[in-house]
Order: structure tokens, then C-alpha cells, then sequence
């Protein structure tokens, strides 16, 4: 048995470490955060580790509505907008259709449902780069390409395997029962589904409601290969804004620019995060 002394200062070790990894994780952060309140000049002499001796939001206000992205651009305010219109419909939509996904899978079973879900499945372990040439197809062809709602049919057709897989594995656990006991009530298909399942699926949904905007938001190979200038989401902007900049690099304003494509993530796991876990803890990775 350890004493209380020894329990004491393991602990104030352990923290004394965890704090140590803190400060290591937070900063980049830190240096990003710090050097985007500074003009070029002071980033330029040096120092870049010291806060700003002279604040100023120039740098910020650049990289929102004056910095040039490319031809005829000015800032990543519309990409931002791009990405928020990108994202949200993906989110939901991609959501709605993996807990039906789920609840079929679970609940309504039926001869073969078990192969398609290992098809479903599948869908989880394809990369990226091998989808870009059959989607391009596909979007050309139904008229989507090089627009926000192709990138919204594009993300919601590589995220339904996720979607199902977390919905499938929470709704394999829920009581079967309460389904069969509403069946016999006279409860259809999507009162069911409505009315007993939707409502206790809040802690799942979080999960892959954040799993899915953080994904979606953070995409940049299918921003790049499926969008035209006019349907760039932020991370694709973010990138050409910092390749745009010739002779001196502007290194503040790539530095906002990079929070700004961060905030809405951030926001998401600091808001939600809690949730997030709960979500995973109750059965969400449960096989």
C-alpha cells in the first residue's frame, strides 16, 4: 500500500508531465495565434516565439476580404461561406441516411442483410485517391461538376459507411423488443423509427456528427479535384492564398488565415467534445 504522501506526489508528477505535454501540443498554437496579432515586420526580425509588441488586425482583416487568393478574389470570406454551405447539408444529410441505414440493418432484418452491410462496409477502407476518376464521371454526368452541391453528393456518398457503421453497432444493442412492442401497436416503418429509435440516438449522433464535419471541413483533395474557383471550400483557398504570395511571404496573414480554417473545428470539439465521448462510451464501437 502506498501512503498518502506517495499517492500525493505521484499524482502532482503525473500532472507535472501532463502539463509538460500541454505546453508541447499548444505550441504551435501558441506561435500561430501570437504571430497572427503582429505586422510583417516584427515576424520577419526574428521574433517569432515573443508576443506582439505591436497588435494590430491587419493580418486578420487581410486574410477575411483583402488578401488576393487568385484572380478576381479577395479573402477567404466566401470560401468560408462555400465551406458552410458544404458542410451542413453534408453533415445532416449523411447523418439521416446512416441511422436509416442502422435501423434497417438492426431492426428490420432480412435475408442478406449482413453481406451488404460488409459492402457497406467496405466503403470505409477505400481511399480517396482511387474514387476521384469514377466521381469525376459521375458528377459530369449528372451535371454536378465543379459545384458546392456536387462536393455535398460527393461527401455524402464517401461518409454513408461511416455513418451506418455507427449507427448499426449503437442500434444492435437497443431492445428489440421496444420494436416489436410498437409493431404489434400498429407502428409503421418510419413512426418507429421517428417516434422510439431517433429519439434515444442523441449520444451516437453527436459522434458522427462531429466525426463527419470535422472530415467534410478539413477535406482538401476533394475540394481540389471536384470544385472550380467559384466552389472552393476553405481549405482549398487557404492553400492558394499561400501560394499566392510573392517575394515576401506574409506570414501573418497565412498564420489568421490557417486559424480561421481551425475555428469552426475547434468550436465543434469544445462545444460538443464531452458528448463525443459519451457517445463512444455508449456503443459506438461496440462490434
Amino acid at each position: 500500500m502506498m501512503s498518502p504522501r506517495s499517492n500525493k506526489l505521484g499524482r502532482m508528477a503525473l500532472y507535472c508531465v501532463l502539463i509538460v505535454f500541454c505546453i508541447y501540443y499548444l505550441l504551435p498554437l501558441y506561435v500561430m495565434l501570437s504571430n497572427s496579432f503582429k505586422p510583417l515586420d516584427e515576424v520577419t526580425s526574428g521574433g517569432m516565439m515573443a508576443l506582439p509588441q505591436q497588435w494590430t488586425l491587419m493580418p486578420w482583416l487581410s486574410a477575411w476580404s483583402e488578401a488576393q487568393v487568385g484572380v478576381d478574389a479577395t479573402g477567404l470570406r466566401p470560401y468560408f461561406l462555400n465551406s458552410i454551405i458544404m458542410v451542413v447539408p453534408s453533415v445532416l444529410i449523411t447523418t439521416v441516411l446512416g441511422a436509416l441505414n442502422g435501423y434497417v440493418l438492426t431492426k428490420w432484418t432480412f435475408k442478406g442483410a449482413t453481406l451488404l452491410f460488409g459492402f457497406i462496409l467496405f466503403g470505409c477502407f477505400i481511399p480517396f485517391q482511387t474514387v476521384l476518376i469514377p466521381m469525376a464521371r459521375a458528377l459530369g454526368l449528372l451535371g454536378l461538376a465543379g459545384t458546392v452541391p456536387g462536393l455535398v453528393f460527393v461527401h455524402v456518398v464517401y461518409g454513408i459507411s461511416f455513418s451506418t457503421l455507427y449507427f448499426r453497432n449503437y442500434y444492435a444493442a437497443f431492445p428489440t423488443e421496444l420494436v416489436r412492442a410498437a409493431q404489434i401497436d400498429g407502428a409503421g416503418f418510419f413512426t418507429i423509427f421517428l417516434r422510439i429509435l431517433l429519439p434515444s440516438s442523441g449520444p451516437i449522433a453527436v459522434v458522427c456528427i462531429i466525426w463527419l464535419f470535422t472530415n467534410i471541413w478539413n477535406d482538401f483533395l476533394f475540394g481540389a479535384s471536384f470544385s472550380d474557383f467559384d466552389s472552393q471550400p476553405m481549405t482549398v483557398a487557404l492553400n492558394n492564398l499561400v501560394q499566392s504570395s510573392t517575394g515576401v511571404k506574409e506570414y501573418n496573414v497565412h498564420f489568421a488565415g490557417a486559424i480561421m480554417a481551425a475555428l469552426p473545428t475547434l468550436f465543434v470539439y469544445i462545444v460538443a467534445g464531452r458528448y463525443f465521448v459519451r457517445g463512444l462510451m455508449s456503443g459506438s464501437v461496440k462490434g
